[in-house]
């Protein structure tokens, strides 16, 4: 027999063995279970020693994270702001707006508009809601110096004031004037990697920040310090950045002395929640040195 004939042959034979000679639209290789187990022991092996903080594998079920940030200092008096356009609404009774870039509760330090997101997931558990969620302004200032929604979530802007505001929110093609007790809505396209500014170009000193997560995994601390986020992908490792205006970290980044949860200067913290657990972090004190005076 030729050699041409025994590659024939051999090449007959072992497509009998594997496939069954039937055609196939696409060509695929054959499964090596054991060197594919050998693989995935290997590829666990080196994350482990490389610190990669990849999950192995996906974890099931679900869980809740909650903690409290209070602020381990005394904050120094608001300073006023430079209010000096339409005082007739803006100064009303001869009020004095105030910078709110640091909120701290008197009776209980809790330190408010904290921002605390996951910054990656393999799971999401909800799509996101159609009800909006309102974000205003009132006597020349945003009701929420910093807000949060998700991504594709409608958000109705509206206008309390008897004057015009113009709602200009960086980093998004959204930049419109609102007219007296008026509205409109926006649907953020596109998550931010960091809470981007919102500004009003009539009133200078009217400031905010809105922060857009893909997943929705994101919450704002209230006036007590308390934050929650629920439904958060149990039994795998999360990351979590964290986030205040005036943090002295990268890019508002806010770093703690946390080693238990791998805290980074980054401001980035790690855990990993069991389903249906409540992981309460407690209580994160943030010193003034973390936060610019």
């Amino acid at each position: 027999m030729s050699r041409m004939h025994r590659l024939r042959s051999f090449a007959a034979v072992g497509c009998l063995l594997v496939s069954g000679c039937r055609p196939e639209r696409v060509a695929t290789p054959g499964a090596d279970v054991e060197a594919a187990r050998t693989l995935h022991a290997t590829f666990v092996s080196a994350s482990s020693a490389t610190g990669d903080t990849a999950a192995a594998s996906t974890g099931t079920g679900w869980g809740t994270l909650k903690g409290r940030f209070v602020f381990a200092g005394s904050p120094a008096a608001a300073k006023p702001l430079v209010a000096d356009k339409d005082t007739e609404v803006c100064s009303k009774g001869g009020m004095k707006l105030l910078d709110r870039s640091l909120l701290v509760d008197p009776s209980t330090k809790g330190l408010a508009n904290v921002v605390v997101f996951a910054r990656k997931v393999t799971r999401v558990k909800d799509g996101p809601s159609s009800t909006p969620v309102v974000f205003d302004q009132k006597q020349c200032e945003f009701l929420a110096p910093v807000f949060a929604a998700r991504v594709g979530q409608p958000i109705d802007v509206k206008n309390s004031d008897p004057i015009g505001h113009n709602t200009n929110i960086a980093g998004s093609d959204f930049n419109q004037l609102i007219p007296a007790g008026g509205g409109t809505t926006y649907v953020p396209k596109a998550e931010t990697g960091m809470p981007t500014m919102v500004t009003c170009n009539v009133h200078p000193w009217m400031k905010a920040y809105m922060v857009f997560r893909k997943d929705g995994y994101v919450a704002v601390s209230a006036a007590d310090g308390s934050f929650t986020i629920p439904d958060l992908p149990a039994g795998e490792l999360l990351e979590f950045q964290v986030w205040h205006e005036r943090s002295t970290g990268p890019n508002g980044a806010l770093g703690l002395d946390k080693p238990d949860l791998k805290w980074t200067p980054k401001g980035r913290f790690q855990l990993t929640i069991q389903p249906d657990e409540l992981k309460d972090v407690g209580t994160l004190e943030v010193p003034a040195s973390a936060i610019g005076t």
